[in-house]
């Protein structure tokens, strides 16, 4: 039985995220690399207590024009309307460019966790989780407050700290085309964190910039296959 991943909107195809969900958000930070349109579909479904798992934590749509003319939504719009109970991740906030972001300014008052992950521990745990593993030991963090409350271990000499995957229940991610089976494409800084993601959530939604005919991709430049994709919308660049 063939399965239609083709959604019509971004509003339907987020549609069932659940109060409480854990959702995993690619791209490296800035708009190119980012589920922009399903971000913006996000706060308008309005799920609540969600945790977030991003490379940042989103600027906010006031600063985003600093970096684009006209600006841009980013996962800042989350943080802004209450939807976020704790972040996941490696930059919460733009240091020295101010005014402080959404996320930066709700911790500051108390109102969201964050749990701070090095760039490069975040994509080992987020493909521990694509892998099923059980964790890894990295030097990174340690003697800072990143190893509170981890196990600690001595390898060789040198200290070690267990850092734990990272699955979700859904992930939102930025692909440059797809297949109408789900096979993807990526461009420029959609390669970051988008591709891993993907494969570590239970719940793959994708958008992507152009959808072809199956069996147009070259495989050789193929970088997530279908079977980790579940919902797919075309927005046009």
């Amino acid at each position: 039985m063939t399965i239609n991943k083709i959604f019509n909107s971004c509003d339907e195809a987020v549609a069932d995220i659940f109060d409480g969900a854990t959702v995993m958000i690619g791209g490296f930070g800035s708009y190119g690399g980012l589920p922009i349109n399903l971000i913006v579909a996000l706060s308008k479904q309005g799920a609540k207590a969600l945790t977030i798992i991003a490379n940042m934590g989103g600027v906010g749509y006031e600063l985003s024009h600093r970096i684009k003319p006209g600006g841009y939504q980013d996962s800042g719009i989350l943080f802004e309307n209450g939807q976020v109970r704790k972040f996941i991740g490696s930059v919460p906030a733009l240091g020295g460019m101010p005014p402080t972001s959404p996320l930066e300014r709700l911790f500051n008052e108390g109102k969201v966790e964050i749990e701070m992950v090095p760039q490069g521990t975040l994509a080992e745990r987020l493909r521990g989780g694509a892998g099923g593993l059980g964790g890894f030991y990295t030097p990174v963090g340690v003697g800072t407050t990143v190893e509170e409350g981890k196990e600690k271990k001595v390898i060789n000499g040198r200290e070690y700290i267990l850092e734990l995957p990272l699955t979700a229940d859904f992930a939102l991610i930025k692909a440059h085309k797809a297949d109408a089976v789900g096979n993807l494409v990526y461009r420029q800084t959609a390669r970051c964190f988008n591709p891993v993601m993907a494969m570590a959530a239970k719940t793959t939604i994708v958008e992507v910039d152009e959808m072809v005919p199956t069996g147009r991709l070259d495989p050789e430049v193929i970088v997530t296959p279908h079977i980790y994709v579940n919902r797919i919308v075309e927005v046009p660049a």
